[in-house]
């Protein structure tokens, strides 16, 4: 660390993470990452921790509640459109996620925030290339409504990093894992051989990023001399809103450092909920 430079880890994050503007917000993540290769961080707790009612963003996508978003035929331009805009304001949101992981939690090691920065740069990658292939559609990110609930998740978790572990990385952002297999058998029938060669990048790196969640859950729990089993299955049961159901994406899952006892309850949890009706509109 170079303190003389005076330049702190967790304000430049908080910076990158509130900047609104998109190429604005790139550019800054690219130096941020700059100036971690060449050692310029010092990584002094800042006096206050700000909570972060919504990160920075774009004043589009018009952001509604998920029941509000509007059902589009996948078959059609416009649904395959709009396909693409919910991928990439996932990954959109995946980088303010990562971002604040760095921010909030100012008393993790330092292979914690090597770890998240990585995957906040990952992701940023993500959200370029869907973007790109957006615009090849004749569309641009914020042309259609989108919801919030990965960065209402972000802030219900902000209060303790082994919460936040075990229900963004390795709850919601793990079922990217699950469902991204689909989306690829939905656009290959489509004939978009290129967004098939997107989605392959993006299962690839998440199946790493939920690794890294997994990596830190588990560390957490270790320092706290907790049961990483019934604790996550404790916190998925106070905090996760909705039913948990399959199809689950085992084998990623297992890549991605799921324990065979967290899939053998997956299996159950997938059983369970295949015996329950099916809610109005599922």
């Amino acid at each position: 660390m170079a303190q003389e430079n005076g330049m702190n880890l967790f304000e430049a994050a908080y910076d990158c993470l509130m900047e609104a503007d998109l190429s604005e917000k790139v550019a800054r993540l690219q130096r941020l990452q700059i100036d971690w290769s060449e050692g310029r961080f010092a990584f002094e707790p800042t006096e206050t921790i700000e909570k972060v009612h919504d990160a920075g963003r774009p004043d589009k996508p018009l952001l509604v509640s998920p029941k509000d978003l509007p059902k589009r035929r996948l078959g059609s331009r416009e649904g395959h459109a709009a396909l693409m805009h919910s991928i990439a304001h996932i990954e959109f949101n995946a980088v303010n996620l990562a971002l604040d992981a760095i921010y909030r939690f100012q008393d993790m090691p330092y292979e914690y925030y090597r770890d998240w920065l990585g995957v906040a740069g990952e992701e940023a990658y993500h959200f370029q290339i869907v973007r790109e292939h957006l615009a090849h559609l004749g569309y641009a990110y914020g042309d259609f409504t989108a919801h919030n609930g990965l960065w209402v998740s972000t802030y219900e978790t902000d209060h303790d990093p082994l919460v936040r572990m075990a229900m963004v990385p390795r709850t919601l952002e793990a079922r990217g894992l699950d469902v991204t297999p689909p989306m690829m058998r939905k656009l290959r029938s489509m004939g978009d051989k290129r967004g098939v060669e997107i989605l392959k990048i993006l299962l690839r790196d998440e199946i790493g990023h939920v690794e890294v969640g997994t990596r830190w859950y588990r560390y957490l729990c270790e320092q706290r001399g907790l049961n990483p089993f019934t604790t996550f299955t404790d916190l998925i049961g106070e905090y996760f809103h909705g039913d948990l159901r399959g199809p689950f994406n085992f084998e990623a899952r297992k890549e991605a450092g799921f324990s065979d006892e967290e899939l053998d309850w997956l299996r159950q949890v997938d059983a369970q909920a295949a015996q329950q009706p099916v809610p109005n509109g599922g």
